[in-house]
């Protein structure tokens, strides 16, 4: 289903993106609408995809999640097999929180939250003992500046 995003939509996004647990009245005096039209367009953008499941941003540090890597890897099996299995690992593994498949040099980056370099390590260990990997090199953020899921609308 394709949906044509206008004006008011963006507004009633940009307000979801926000905190996405206001109330119906708090989006619709913010767009400068009521409540009924602002329900309606929400349930639209639903069904047409645009918004996709709703969760909360969780603290990972005050939770022990102290070390965020981000993981290149470079492999020389390129076939759909190969893919399928690592995509099946990665989804598997609830440290990735992030995975790309890139063009140039590297083929992939994931963006891996762990308590520590040790726990970095097992899960190195396993993904390699899973799927056949050329290369890996592994980055630690020592400090996120900037992270977010928020569209510019």
């Amino acid at each position: 289903m394709t949906v044509r995003v206008d004006e008011t939509d963006r507004k009633i996004l940009k307000a979801l993106q926000e905190d996405a647990a206001r109330s119906l009245d708090e989006i619709a005096r913010a767009v400068g609408s009521s409540k009924t039209p602002v329900w309606n367009r929400i349930r639209k953008l639903r069904e047409a995809g645009v918004i996709g499941r709703q969760t909360v941003e969780l603290d990972a540090e005050a939770l022990g999640f102290e070390a965020c890597f981000f993981v290149l890897i470079r492999t020389s099996e390129h076939d759909a097999v190969w893919q399928g299995r690592f995509l099946e690992a990665l989804r598997a593994r609830p440290e990735v929180q992030e995975a790309h498949r890139l063009a140039g040099d590297i083929d992939y980056i994931l963006k891996v939250r762990v308590p520590n370099a040790r726990a970095y390590d097992a899960f190195y260990q396993a993904l390699i003992s899973e799927v056949k990997i050329h290369n890996v090199t592994a980055l630690l953020s020592m400090e996120e500046l900037k992270s977010t899921k928020m569209l510019p609308l």
